[in-house]
């Protein structure tokens, strides 16, 4: 570390030489620019001057411009920090940290923090160094916070991995790791603590660790008030982040008791306007106000951008476009003690993004350390593809699954169900019953009242449990979805009109050691493996895996009829067994409200 600093003197000696010397000069002055001050919240006309990988100065850069530098008229367009991602999931999009990156920088995304707690669950401590690893060979700044404990609910859903306060130590000491990611043991707070008190005692033994290196911890506290909110906050270790805030008067509490609010806004999770009217309507400060997008598909990142569409739909909000840029600038670099990225101020990283219009908040160049790497969203960099290793891979462990398995079974001619009810654009659930009819002892879907047989399958080979129950919302029509990913242990998630179909898409993706499967009358009409963990791949480049999930979307609305977008993510959720109301792991229908397991069937 005191090498670091004594490099870093050494460069900005060199700076000072610049500005106060007669031979040197800077290397590039961009000119009759609009400067997006983050600090004090204004806008200024005037130049900004790079020397090497830093800024040199803003405001009258005329004498710093030599023989060899290189002046570029902005033509009065906006300059801005480069966007920060304050939490997300390479997972979600199926891609590696290199295809992310190659399609959000264009989009002015300079800075990335993921959690890896999607690879964490599927391959433990061996995923999350293995995605750390990968962060050495990208351009921009990605930087990582793991998870602490693995699984979320002990005892009620199997992951590839166990991970506790006995991993922190090798975790934490590791490359590009920066803090503990989301801390979702103790979202259920008092559940938690009535039924499992010593998850307190070892995510307290992590936190406190992280917090001696002073590093962050992020929050998870979904639906949390009063006590139960502020006993969540001391676990964390007495300053965090929530991204599960959705809505206003959440956001409002969560602030007043100094939470980092990361207002998410992903592919199917949005509740950024929901939080916004906190600032916009409550006029609360919006200091700790921070854009998120926590996940977000291939085909969105590809198609709408990245964070500068987070922040154009947050200035349609009714905020002002410079205080929602500081929600991806100076906003989270201040949350994660970043202190060289997020403002623009003479010996801060040049990353930056050029805007032509803050409405649209169309970002037309990209500059990383001083170099401009992108023009017109087109990457002007090279950025290798990457190959995870074989360690990292062949994550699914279970055989071939049978129909007996997989079958719902009542001895009732028309039983009542459970079903779970999805909730479009949400990772919260809904609950309710239904009574379905039953032949031979087995219970059969309902497309007529949209009821559709749902299944988790343990794929690591700790038990081979399968949850069973039924879902309301997917609206199909035909055919089964299988995939390997559901959070957050990330075992086999199927929504199925029928068994046999959905045998066939399970038994798909297990073949090809995850990914997603789709099957309709007898066989498999599509798929699309996903080998690193069963959620990620690294045989297709970002557009070619957009393009793809877009093909996928769009077959499962024309074959099998499916009433939602981005179904592969809604189904995802419907496992998370810390967001209520009711979610099917590996056990069974995980009641959230009272923490247990509940069958299928209403007996």
């Amino acid at each position: 570390m005191q090498t670091e600093f004594i490099k870093k003197g050494i460069k900005y000696r060199k700076l000072i030489d610049v500005l106060l010397g007669e031979n040197d000069f800077a290397d590039t002055v961009l000119e009759n620019g609009k400067v997006i001050n983050v600090i004090t919240r204004e806008i200024q006309n005037c130049d900004l001057a790079i020397k090497d990988e830093y800024i040199l100065m803003i405001g009258n850069c005329k004498k710093l411009i030599g023989p060899n530098t290189k002046v570029i008229d902005m033509g009065g367009k906006y300059i801005s920090p480069g966007f920060i991602d304050s939490h997300m999931h390479f997972e979600s999009s199926m891609l590696t940290v290199t295809e992310f990156s190659r399609l959000s920088i264009v989009s002015g995304t300079t800075t990335l923090v993921a959690d890896p707690h999607e690879i964490g669950n599927a391959l433990g401590p061996i995923g999350m160094k293995a995605m750390a690893d990968e962060i050495n060979t990208v351009p921009n700044k990605v930087h990582l916070v793991v998870p602490a404990l693995v699984p979320d609910c002990p005892g009620y859903e199997t992951p590839g991995v166990d991970v506790s306060s006995k991993d922190m130590e090798d975790l934490l000491d590791y490359n590009n790791i920066i803090g503990i990611g989301e801390l979702q043991g103790v979202s259920l707070a008092q559940h938690v603590y009535d039924k499992t008190p010593e998850v307190y005692d070892d995510l307290l033994a992590s936190t406190m660790y992280a917090a001696s290196k002073g590093m962050v911890v992020d929050g998870n506290a979904p639906e949390l008030f009063g006590n139960e909110l502020a006993a969540h906050i001391l676990a964390t270790g007495g300053e965090c982040s929530c991204h599960e805030t959705t809505t206003k008067d959440e956001c409002v509490e969560k602030l007043r008791q100094g939470v980092y609010v990361f207002m998410r806004e992903g592919s199917t999770q949005k509740n950024m306007a929901e939080c916004i009217r906190a600032v916009t309507e409550e006029k609360l400060d919006s200091r700790r106000c921070i854009l998120a997008t926590d996940d977000m598909v291939s085909s969105d990142l590809y198609e709408l951008g990245h964070m500068n569409e987070i922040v154009r739909r947050t200035v349609a909000q009714g905020v002002d476009p410079v205080e929602a840029i500081q929600m991806v600038t100076i906003n989270p670099a201040t949350y994660f003690g970043f202190k060289d990225v997020g403002v623009i101020a003479p010996g801060k990283f040049a990353d930056l993004a050029i805007i032509s219009d803050l409405k649209s908040m169309t970002v037309e160049g990209v500059f990383l350390d001083g170099k401009l790497v992108a023009y017109n969203n087109q990457l002007l960099i090279d950025i290798p593809e990457y190959t995870y290793p074989d360690t990292v891979k062949n994550s699914v462990k279970r055989e071939f699954v049978s129909l007996e398995e997989i079958y719902i079974k009542s001895d009732k001619s028309n039983p009542t169900v459970r079903c779970i009810e999805l909730i479009p654009d949400q990772n919260l659930s809904g609950k309710s019953t239904e009574v379905l009819a039953s032949q031979n002892g087995i219970v059969q879907a309902s497309i007529q009242k949209d009821t559709l047989i749902m299944l988790n399958v343990e794929r690591y080979g700790r038990g081979n449990g399968i949850g069973k129950c039924f879902v309301k919302g997917f609206k199909l029509n035909s055919g089964a979805i299988a995939e390997s990913i559901g959070h957050d242990t990330h075992n086999i998630m199927v929504v199925a009109t029928n068994y046999e179909d959905a045998l066939i898409a399970i038994n798909r993706v297990i073949e090809n050691q995850g990914g997603i499967a789709m099957a309709d009358k007898g066989r498999v009409i599509d798929d699309l493996p996903l080998r690193v963990g069963g959620l990620i791949t690294d045989e297709l480049n970002g557009i070619e895996l957009a393009e793809k999930v877009r093909n996928l979307e769009n077959l499962a609305k024309t074959e099998l009829g499916c009433g939602v977008h981005a179904p592969f993510m809604h189904l995802s959720f419907l496992s998370l067994s810390t967001s209520p109301k009711w979610k099917l792991t590996d056990k069974g229908i995980f009641d959230v409200d009272n923490y247990e397991i509940l069958g299928p069937i209403v007996e």
